[in-house]
């Protein structure tokens, strides 16, 4: 394929991404309208689909194969949500892709709704090739809030299946390249219980917001550590593992001392750091460091950790049969690595095989004007009608 081909899509892809695009799937909104859209979409290419809800029934997760069955064949995996665009500056309707130049502009282009038209648009192409090996579409719900729907849906239908998937492509946007690492992530919050008085008489309480600062300072401690000694793998940027404080709120008035202070912070470690181990350490200075001054003045006071969600990275090997298939298919002669986190450690986690490789660029990805380049959408095109030549019939 030249150059000047590559660039240009086809008009089924760029219908299908106007269709996908034009569903508002917010993660804190339904995505029942786009999940039927696709089931009937598939049902009218004679493939049946699994369907996976959530607790409320207002969400679902979608499961399809196509080709024989009874063999291990190849998944691919995408998220139906995309991020709020409230409080953002678009130029256009998010949810109305416009095209400008070579860009389609719309909420989910680039993340991640031109992967799964662009399987939509040409599985027509599988079908009329005849599937010797099976390609399962996985999509799911909510994964930019935690990846909730993708692990619903191993547990309640992919673990259950006779025969696994023998590997998984997951298409976040990466270019196109192979990415074969992620960091994992752990978000936790933690809530710091003090003494409350008047501020006059301030030795005689507890200062939740101080307490809560000192294991804040604490934890910036430990995330310069891995700054300065590592461990380290280049292939990431950072090369290191990080910890973050993205969210603190406490007290009531300038002149109580508080009793409440709550902060959010998260953990992003590479593949072969062990997060709770950072946890643990975090949790032992806070007991052993700042609880006992605390109690010595009240000993209901303290700490309390929850943890909002769990990520686990992603390490597959270079000489993996899904890295060697996605290198062909992709044509790249190297894999990457990503700090960002995706579903594809849970597949990983859960025995499947998997790697990133998507359109679209992640720096693109919950921002403004969101957007994908038509070169970006002919580039996966290629990558799936070279599937096609390995898993249809001549």
């Amino acid at each position: 394929m030249t150059g000047a081909e590559a660039s240009q899509p086809g008009n089924a892809s760029l219908s299908m991404i106007e269709q996908l695009v034009g569903f508002d799937t917010t993660s804190h909104k339904p995505n029942l309208e786009l999940i039927e859209f696709v089931r009937d979409t598939l049902s009218d290419l004679g493939v049946e689909s699994v369907l996976v809800a959530d607790e409320t029934g207002a969400k679902a997760n979608l499961f399809a194969t196509a080709g024989p069955e009874g063999e291990a064949g190849i998944l691919l995996s995408g998220h139906t949500d995309v991020v709020p665009v409230e409080g953002q500056d678009w130029h256009s309707d998010p949810f109305k892709v416009t095209r400008i130049e070579d860009r389609l502009h719309g909420r989910g282009a680039a993340d991640m709704k031109s992967f799964i038209a662009v399987i939509l648009a040409l599985l027509p192409e599988f079908l009329e090739r005849d599937l010797k090996t099976p390609l399962h579409l996985a999509l799911s719900h909510d994964e930019e809030v935690g990846c909730i729907g993708v692990r619903r849906l191993l547990e309640r239908h992919i673990s259950g299946l006779e025969v696994k998937p023998k590997a998984c492509i997951v298409g976040e946007p990466t270019e196109m390249k192979v990415v074969t690492g992620h960091k994992g992530k752990r978000s936790l919050r933690c809530h710091v219980r003090g003494h409350e008085c008047h501020s006059a008489l301030a030795p005689s309480g507890v200062n939740a917001v101080e307490s809560a600062a000192e294991l804040v300072a604490y934890l910036r401690r430990m995330s310069r550590r891995f700054q300065d000694q590592g461990p380290f793998d280049p292939a990431f940027e950072p090369p290191h593992t990080t910890l973050h404080t993205g969210t603190i709120c406490g007290g009531t008035a300038l002149n109580i001392v508080p009793r409440d202070c709550s902060f959010e912070y998260e953990i992003r470690h590479l593949p072969g750091d062990d997060a709770e181990a950072i946890q643990a350490e975090l949790k032992i200075f806070a007991v052993d460091t700042l609880a006992p001054d605390m109690h010595a003045v009240d000993p209901g006071t303290g700490f309390r950790f929850a943890e909002c969600s769990v990520f686990p990275g992603l390490d597959t090997p270079e000489d993996a049969a899904v890295t060697e298939l996605a290198k062909a298919l992709s044509g790249a002669n190297a894999t990457s690595k990503v700090s960002f986190s995706t579903e594809a450690g849970l597949f990983s986690k859960a025995g499947i095989p998997a790697v990133v490789c998507g359109p679209g660029s992640i720096r693109q990805a919950h921002r403004p004007d969101e957007f994908i380049t038509l070169e970006q959408v002919a580039l996966c095109e290629a990558f799936m009608r070279r599937l096609a030549d390995r898993i249809c019939q001549p």
